[in-house]
C-alpha cells in the first residue's frame, strides 16, 4: 500500500479489518489506473494477484515501473532504452584496462565496472590504479560505498550474492545502473558537445590540410614552368649538326619523360582543388581562395605560356638543322671549287709577268702570242667558277654560317687574284701587241691544238667536278631528277669522245708534220699547256667518275625508298589513332550527359572506360617510335596522313584530361549526394530532368531552361514580380559568376542545398557553451579535458583572449571562434 501511495501520489484510505480485501483491491486499482495512465501496458497484471501476494505478479510489476520510469527515458544516438544504457557504459569504461563491459549480468561480477563509471565521472572518489581484478568483493563494496556516500546512490545490491552468483540478476544490474547514468547525465551533455566541436575541428583541419596540399602541389608546378619556360624560349642556335641534334634529342626527352607527369599533376591539381571546393561548401565553409598568382586559371595561364613556347621549338629545331645541313654542303662546295681554282691559278701570275718575248724570235712572239690567246680563252673559262665561288661565300654569309671570315678571306683573295689575273692579261697582251708588227708567222696547227684541247679540258675539269659534287635529296623524285641528269650527261660522252680523237688528231698531225719536214721543235706546243697525254689521263678519270656516280645514285635511291616506307607505317597508324581518339572524346561527351545507373554504377563505368584507354597507350608509344626513326631519318614531310605526332600528343592528352575530369564530377556528386542524403532516386529524378531541358545536350542549362526544370520538380515560380525576384535569387546562388548557364554540379549543390541540414556557426557556438558551463568564455583546462589533445590545442591556438567584462585570467573567446568556423568573421 506504501508502495502504491508513492507511485500515485494520492492518499490511499486504510482498510478496516472487515472489509480488509475490499479496500486493499480498490487502493491497488487506483495505483494500476495511475501507471496505465503514463502510458505504462500492464499485461496480465491485476488488483487481485498483488492483494493475493502473487510473488511473481508483483515482481514483474515491479520491474515494469523501474523501466518506465529510470530507464526508458534513456536514449543514445537513437537506441533503444537497454541497447542505450549499454552503448553508454561501453563509451565509458572504454579506456580501462580489463573492462569489457558486454551485457548486464557477468560483466559486472568483478567490481571493476562501478569503480570505472565512478572514475570517469569523479576521479577524486577512487584510486582505480590500486583496484584488482582478482579481488571483486572488495572493488564491488567500495562501489557501493562511494556511490552511497558522494553520488546519493542507495545500496541497492548486495556484493557478496553478486559474487555468489554465477548469472547476476540483469534486471537487478541494469536498475543499479541506470541510477549511475541519472547521476552522470550532466555530463553526458557535455560529451555530447564535444563530440559535434571535434566533429566540426575534424572537418576544418582535414580542409586545411588540403589547402596547404594544393598551395604545394601549385608551386612546384609553377616553379618547374618557370624554369622550363626559358629554356623553351631560347632560341640561340649552335654551329654544328651534333650539336643541334642534341638539342632535338633533348626535346623529345622532355616531351616523352618530363612533360606527361606534369600534365598529370596538373590535372591532379584541378581535381584536388573542385574537391576540395565541394567539401568546403558540403560543410558551410567559405570557398578556398588560393594565394596570389596560385589560382587554377593562374595554372592553366602559365601552362597556355608553357605550350605556345613548346610550339615553336620544335619548328625552329628542324629549321636550324636543315640550315645547318644546307650550310655543311654549301661549305664543302665552296672549298672544292676553291681549290680546283687555286690549283688553276697556281703560277699563272708569274707566267703573265714573264718578259720573254724582248729576246725571242719572230716565231716564238708568234707562239708567245698565240699561247696569250689561247690563256685568255682559258681565264674567260674560268669566270663561270669564279662567280660560283662568289655565289656560294654570298651564300654562307646569308645563312649566317659560322665560319663565314675564314670563307670571305679566301673568297677575297681569289676576287683579288682574278682581279690581277685580268690586269696582268691585259698589260702582256698589250706587249705581244706591240711586237706582233715585228713578228708575222704562227703555228696555226698549234693555235687549233690549243683552241680545241682549251675547252675540251674545261668540259672534261667540269665533268669531272659535277660527277664529284655531293648531293642532298630528300625526296624519290628529287634522286630521280639527279638520276636523269646523269643519265643525259652519260648519252654525251661518245660526241665527247669524238671531240677527243679530233684533238688527238690535230697533235698527231702535227708529230707527222715535224717527222715528215724534220722540223726542230724546240719545246712542246708553244700555245698550250694541255698535252695529249693530259687530256686521256682527264678522260680516262671521267670514265671511272661515271660508274662510282651511278653507284653513289643507286645508294641514294634505295635510302630514299626506306624513308617512303616509314612515311607510309606512320601514315598508316596515325590515320587509325588520329580518329580513335576523336572518337573517344565524342563518346565520353555523350557519357557525360546521358549517364544511366547509380552513381557508382556510373563512377564503375567511367573507371572501366578509363582503364580500356589507358591500355590504348602502347600503340601511342609505337607510333612515338616510328616518329623517332622518321626524325632519325631527317623526314620533314609525310604526304601520307595530315595527323603529325604533335597533333596525336596534344589528342591524347586531352582525352586523358577529359575522363579524369568526368570521374572528378561523378564523386564530387557521390560527396554531395552522401553528404546531403540525397537518395539514389532523388539524383536519377534531378539528372532525368536536368537531360530532358538540356535540349542542346551541352551539358548546361540556360536560364529558361532551367527555371522550366525547377517548376517540374515542383517549384512554384511564378510570372509575377515576386516570382520573378525569387528566380533571381535561386540565379544567384546557381550561377554568382553571372555566365548565363547552369551546370549539373551547381544544379545538385542548389537543390541538396534547399532539402539538407547543416552545421551553423550558432550550433557549434552553443555546443562550446556547454563545455563553458554557460559561461561567456571558456579556459584552456576546459578545452583540454573535454577534448582529444590535437582538437584541444587547434582551439588554444586559435581562440582570441576573451576581453568581455566577466573575463577571468586565460579565458578565450568561443564565440568569434566559432562564427570564424563558417566564414562570418576572421580566424
Amino acid at each position: 500500500m506504501l508502495l502504491l501511495e508513492v507511485i500515485s501520489g494520492e492518499r490511499l484510505a486504510k482498510p478496516e479489518r472487515g472489509k480488509m480485501r475490499v479496500h486493499k483491491i480498490s487502493n491497488v486499482n487506483k495505483a494500476l489506473d495511475f501507471i496505465a495512465s503514463k502510458g505504462v501496458k500492464l499485461v496480465s497484471i491485476g488488483a487481485e494477484e498483488i492483494v493475493d501476494g502473487n510473488v511473481k505478479m508483483t515482481l514483474g510489476m515491479i520491474w515494469t515501473i523501474i523501466l518506465r520510469f529510470a530507464i526508458q527515458d534513456i536514449s543514445v544516438e537513437e537506441t533503444s532504452a537497454k541497447e542505450g544504457l549499454l552503448l553508454w557504459c561501453q563509451r565509458k569504461t572504454a579506456p580501462y584496462k580489463n573492462v569489457n563491459i558486454q551485457n548486464f549480468h557477468i560483466s559486472w561480477k568483478d567490481g571493476l565496472g562501478f569503480c570505472a563509471l565512478i572514475h570517469r565521472h569523479r576521479p577524486e572518489l577512487i584510486d582505480y590504479g590500486k583496484l584488482r581484478k582478482d579481488d571483486p568483493l572488495t572493488n564491488l563494496n567500495t562501489a557501493f560505498d562511494v556511490a552511497e556516500k558522494y553520488l546519493d546512490i542507495p545500496k541497492m545490491l548486495d556484493a557478496e550474492d553478486i559474487v555468489g552468483t554465477a548469472r547476476p540478476d540483469e534486471k537487478a544490474i541494469m536498475t543499479y545502473v541506470s541510477s549511475f547514468y541519472h547521476a552522470f547525465s550532466g555530463a553526458q551533455k557535455a560529451e555530447t558537445a564535444a563530440n559535434r566541436i571535434c566533429k566540426v575541428l575534424a572537418v576544418n583541419q582535414e580542409n586545411e590540410q588540403l589547402m596547404e596540399d594544393y598551395e604545394k602541389l601549385a608551386s612546384d608546378l609553377l616553379e618547374w614552368i618557370r624554369r622550363t619556360i626559358p629554356w623553351l624560349e631560347n632560341r640561340v642556335a649552335e654551329n654544328t649538326m651534333h650539336a643541334m641534334q642534341q638539342k632535338l634529342e633533348d626535346f623529345r626527352d622532355y616531351r616523352r619523360l618530363h612533360k606527361p607527369p606534369k600534365v598529370q599533376e596538373k590535372c591532379q591539381l584541378e581535381i584536388n582543388f573542385n574537391t576540395l571546393q565541394t567539401k568546403l561548401r558540403l560543410s558551410n565553409r567559405p570557398a578556398f581562395m588560393p594565394s596570389e598568382g596560385r589560382m587554377v586559371s593562374d595554372i592553366n595561364n602559365a601552362w597556355g605560356c608553357l605550350e605556345q613556347a613548346e610550339k615553336g621549338y620544335e619548328e625552329w629545331l628542324l629549321n636550324e638543322i636543315r640550315r645547318l645541313e644546307r650550310l655543311d654542303h654549301l661549305a664543302e662546295k665552296f672549298r672544292q671549287k676553291a681549290s680546283i681554282h687555286e690549283a688553276w691559278t697556281d703560277g699563272k701570275e708569274a707566267m703573265l709577268r714573264q718578259k720573254d718575248y724582248e729576246t725571242a724570235t719572230l716565231s716564238e712572239i708568234k707562239a708567245l702570242l698565240k699561247k696569250h690567246e689561247a690563256f685568255e680563252s682559258d681565264l674567260a673559262a674560268h669566270q663561270d667558277r669564279v662567280e660560283q665561288i662568289a655565289a656560294i661565300a654570298q651564300e654562307l654569309n646569308e645563312l649566317d654560317y659560322y665560319d663565314s671570315p675564314s670563307v670571305n678571306a679566301r673568297c677575297q683573295k681569289i676576287c683579288d687574284q682574278w682581279d690581277n689575273l685580268g690586269a696582268l692579261t691585259q698589260k702582256r697582251r698589250e706587249a705581244l701587241e706591240r711586237t706582233e708588227k715585228l713578228l708575222e708567222t704562227i703555228d696555226q696547227l698549234y693555235l687549233e691544238y690549243a683552241k680545241r684541247a682549251a675547252p675540251f679540258n674545261n668540259w672534261m675539269e667540269g665533268a669531272m667536278e659535277d660527277l664529284q659534287d655531293t648531293f642532298i635529296v630528300h625526296t624519290i623524285e628529287e634522286i630521280q631528277g639527279l638520276s636523269t641528269a646523269h643519265e643525259q650527261f652519260k648519252a654525251t660522252l661518245p660526241d665527247a669522245d669524238k671531240e677527243r680523237l679530233a684533238i688527238l688528231g690535230i697533235h698527231n698531225e702535227v708529230s707527222k708534220i715535224v717527222q715528215t719536214y724534220h722540223v726542230n721543235m724546240a719545246g712542246s706546243n708553244p700555245y698550250t699547256i694541255i698535252t695529249p697525254q693530259e687530256i686521256n689521263g682527264k678522260w680516262d678519270h671521267v670514265r671511272q667518275l661515271v660508274p662510282r656516280r651511278d653507284q653513289a645514285l643507286t645508294e641514294e635511291h634505295a635510302r630514299q625508298q626506306h624513308n617512303e616506307r616509314l612515311r607510309k607505317q606512320f601514315g598508316a597508324q596515325a590515320n587509325v589513332i588520329g580518329p580513335w581518339i576523336q572518337t573517344k572524346m565524342e563518346e565520353i561527351g555523350r557519357i557525360s550527359i546521358e549517364m544511366h545507373g547509380t552513381l557508382e554504377d556510373q563512377l564503375s563505368h567511367l573507371r572501366q572506360y578509363e582503364k580500356s584507354i589507358v591500355n590504348y597507350k602502347p600503340k601511342i608509344d609505337q607510333l612515338e617510335g616510328d616518329h623517332q626513326l622518321i626524325q632519325e631519318a631527317l623526314i620533314f614531310d609525310n604526304k601520307h596522313t595530315n595527323y603529325t605526332m604533335e597533333h596525336i600528343r596534344v589528342g591524347w592528352e586531352q582525352l586523358l584530361t577529359t575522363i579524369a575530369r568526368t570521374i572528378n564530377e561523378v564523386e564530387n556528386q557521390i560527396l554531395t549526394r552522401d553528404a546531403k542524403g540525397i537518395s539514389q532516386e532523388q539524383m536519377n529524378e534531378f539528372r532525368a530532368s536536368f537531360n530532358h531541358f538540356d535540349r542542346d545536350h551541352s551539358g548546361t542549362l540556360g536560364p529558361e531552361e532551367f527555371k522550366a526544370c525547377l517548376i517540374s520538380l515542383g517549384y512554384d515560380i511564378g510570372n509575377d514580380p515576386q516570382g520573378e525576384a525569387e528566380f533571381a535569387r535561386i540565379m544567384s546562388i546557381v550561377d554568382p559568376n553571372r555566365l548565363g548557364v547552369v551546370t549539373f554540379q551547381a544544379f545538385i549543390d542548389f537543390m541538396s542545398r534547399e532539402t539538407a541540414d547543416t552545421d551553423t556557426a550558432d550550433q557549434v557556438m552553443a555546443s562550446f557553451k556547454i563545455l563553458a558551463g554557460d559561461k561567456n568564455y571558456i579556459t584552456v583546462e576546459e578545452l583540454r579535458r573535454e577534448l582529444p589533445p590535437d582538437q584541444a590545442e587547434y582551439c588554444i591556438a586559435r581562440m582570441a583572449p576573451y576581453t568581455g567584462p566577466d573575463a577571468v585570467p586565460g579565458a578565450l573567446d568561443y564565440m568569434s571562434f566559432s562564427t570564424a568556423l563558417y566564414g562570418e568573421s576572421d580566424l
